[in-house]
């Protein structure tokens, strides 16, 4: 039995919407984490510089279909808010940019500009209230903690929101060794403690939690 054999249909509907720039990767980035991007395409590069000088946030969304380079690829529906949190450029036409993760987003419709940028407009997806991990999931706090103790807080940033079953789905999702497919389903989730069922299970099937 796979990751994905755990989920359950889900139905997702807020009204909040944007208008904002794609970056499709073969990545998955969830609200809270971090990402480190090497941007060299014109399209990316102008979108980068556009979005820090008016401080505006760009979608990042698991590739459907297509690569990162080249013809605009299609995306998954559902992508994260990237919020640059550091940008470098040590070699000319080669910027290294640092984000973090906003809110999920939903996208509407898509549309593809004449350099062949994706934008799109998008529904903001609400995060559930904070609930606490259950008794039931604690098993996978020390697996969890092992983990941000070897990353460090460069790469799994600060605050760490251990009572928090969302932010500990999020941060036990991204760092696990499973396909993108897995870990797009679970960032479309929207219940934390049915996030953290399905990982305890799966974790459990291969005697790594009890």
């Amino acid at each position: 039995m796979s990751l994905l054999d755990y989920f359950k249909p889900v139905r997702v509907v807020q009204p909040e919407e944007l208008d904002i720039p794609l970056f499709p990767l073969k990545s998955v980035l969830f609200p809270g984490g971090s990402l480190a991007l090497k941007v060299f395409e014109k399209r990316y590069l102008d979108m980068s510089a556009d979005c820090l000088k008016n401080e505006l946030p760009f979608g990042i969304c698991l590739i459907l279909k297509g690569e990162e380079v080249g013809a605009p690829a299609t995306p998954y529906s559902v992508g994260t808010l990237a919020h640059v949190t550091s940008w470098d450029m040590e070699q000319l036409g080669i910027l290294q940019l640092g984000v973090r993760g906003g809110r999920r987003f939903r996208i509407l419709e898509t549309r593809i500009e004449a350099d062949g940028l994706l934008r799109a407009r998008v529904r903001l997806l609400e995060e559930p209230a904070p609930v606490a991990v259950p008794v039931a999931q604690e098993g996978l706090l020390p697996i969890l903690q092992k983990v941000a103790d070897d990353l460090g807080p460069e790469k799994m940033p600060l605050p760490h929101a251990w009572g928090d079953a969302t932010w500990v789905g999020y941060r036990l999702t991204e760092v696990m060794p499973v396909q993108l497919l897995a870990k797009q389903k679970l960032l479309e989730l929207d219940d934390a403690v049915s996030r953290l069922e399905i990982l305890f299970k799966y974790l459990a099937q291969r005697g790594l939690v009890k």
